[in-house]
């Protein structure tokens, strides 16, 4: 199964993948000439919106959801996974993502707003919608839709609870070892797996509205707590620090582990964490309660900051500033070896080993807290954005009991993926998010070369602005922009 996993992901995370990734990056940079730097006071002032209706949820609770989405095991095990495969300097190359990465972010979250719909009381949007309205390929979003079901249903969830169940037991030890037809499971991630599923069922059947309003206290609230852990571990090394910054930029410009591995866990890191471009966070921007689809772009792209800039560089400062790493040698081995050999790259130990190193008894239950909160809030962002995709499928193709099987699948996966091996839930994550973006780029691509939507919705947010309307509108006809049944009704 390993060996399956790890050649489907040599395909889809090839060199002309991560080109294609860094370069859409650019290419929308330019093109809304850098709004990810402009606009910034702006994506400020946008959060403070906390107005939501019947039908959506506030652009505050829009950013908390996709945010769950974003700020999840990527964090905490995937920068540590960026270091150990591919040296400090993959650490930059996630910073590079995350700054090109706000553009290509604002551009989904905006097509998202503009082809969104009402169903069932409630708004629906993303890809697979913008793909068939925009793009008028209707084949190509069922693709989407399909490829997303899977990924977020399946395959993404047992990389976020495997990081739960692994922390746990990192935290409170392994315990006995039962034989199941599972294999080996040890009693702590077995009544680990049975808590995030219990816990997990009762919100999910709650609905999107239980989801926004869990996430909007718990996201703030832990990613707060785990920047203010990092702060304290710099400021207690703040002599260390201009070495630190050294190591990570000299690395990567001349990476121990070889361009490639330094480039290639940077960005695949980096897309796994930040989400921009791969169409998930387009699901919960799909839903905010909104004046101008620029708005809620705006916003999310302001999220790639917090969870990049901010959360996973929180991670990185930690584990480099102490120590607390191994790299590995892709020819086997290690360049460089301070932890035993047997400290999974792929799991949390990095992180809380280094907290561990200035607070004994500490790091391991903090972290294994914090990554609990953050892998359960990411749970909940990857059910909905899968159940988006089945309510767009059911416009077609009525298909019987299909939410509540999600909610069986879903449920079953997570419970899997915490007692399973770290390697082997990491490779289906990178399956499911390669397989996503690829179809989410590249239909982008094609739209902005069709008819520019975003663009225009853009700079017709700017020029309102700037000519100081009393109240900003959004008409779609007026801008040329076809098939945005909601905002042409509106």
């Amino acid at each position: 199964m390993q060996n399956i996993v790890d050649t489907l992901n040599g395909i889809i995370w090839s060199p002309a993948f991560i080109g294609l990734f860094l370069a859409a990056g650019l290419f929308y940079s330019i093109a809304t000439r850098f709004v990810q730097v402009r606009q910034f006071r702006e994506m400020i002032r946008l959060l403070v919106n906390n107005k939501d209706s019947k039908r959506g949820i506030s652009s505050f609770q829009a950013l908390t959801m996709s945010l769950s989405g974003r700020v999840g095991t990527g964090n905490i095990a995937g920068v540590a996974a960026a270091i150990g495969f591919g040296g400090p300097g993959a650490v930059f190359w996630m910073w590079v993502v995350a700054f090109f990465g706000a553009a290509t972010a604002f551009v989904e979250a905006t097509l998202a707003q503009i082809y969104k719909e009402v169903q069932h009381g409630q708004y629906r949007g993303g890809p697979a919608y913008y793909i068939e309205k925009a793009m008028g390929q209707k084949w190509y979003a069922w693709v989407f839709a399909i490829a997303t079901i899977v990924a977020c249903g399946f395959l993404l969830p047992t990389v976020q609870s495997n990081a739960i169940g692994n922390a746990v037991e990192q935290a409170v030890g392994a315990g006995a070892t039962l034989d199941t037809f599972l294999g080996q499971i040890t009693t702590t991630k077995l009544i680990t797996g049975l808590c995030v599923i219990t816990l997990l069922g009762i919100i999910v059947f709650g609905g999107v509205k239980r989801i926004a309003h869990f996430t909007q206290v718990v996201v703030p609230f832990m990613a707060l707590a785990y920047i203010l852990a990092a702060c304290v571990i710099i400021v207690m090394h703040i002599d260390q620090v201009p070495a630190m910054v050294s190591l990570i930029v000299g690395d990567a410009m001349s990476p121990m582990a070889g361009v490639g591995a330094a480039i290639g866990w940077g960005v695949k890191r980096g897309v796994y964490s930040n989400e921009a471009g791969q169409g998930t966070a387009p699901h919960a921007a799909a839903a905010a309660e909104v004046k101008h689809p620029a708005q809620q772009g705006l916003v999310q792209a302001f999220s790639v900051y917090i969870d990049t800039l901010f959360v996973c560089s929180a991670t990185a400062f930690m584990i480099l500033i102490t120590g607390a790493y191994n790299v590995h040698n892709p020819d086997g081995g290690f360049l460089i070896q301070n932890l035993a050999a047997s400290v999974d790259a792929n799991s949390p130990a990095f992180t809380q080993l280094a907290i561990e190193s200035v607070a004994p008894g500490v790091g391991n239950p903090f972290v294994a807290v914090a990554l609990f909160f953050f892998s359960f809030t990411t749970l909940l962002a990857y059910y909905y954005i899968a159940e988006s995709n089945v309510a767009y499928m059911e416009r077609t193709l009525k298909i019987p009991h299909a939410m509540t099987l999600l909610k069986i699948g879903l449920v079953a996966m997570v419970f899997y993926g915490t007692i399973k091996a770290a390697n082997l839930a990491w490779g289906l994550g990178d399956i499911g998010v390669g397989l996503m973006a690829w179809v989410n780029v590249i239909a982008m691509i094609i739209i902005f070369f069709i008819g520019r939507p975003a663009i225009k919705a853009l700079r017709d947010y700017e020029r309102q602005k700037k000519s100081g309307e009393a109240e900003i509108k959004f008409s779609p006809e007026k801008l040329g922009i076809k098939n945005a049944e909601f905002w042409k009704e509106k």
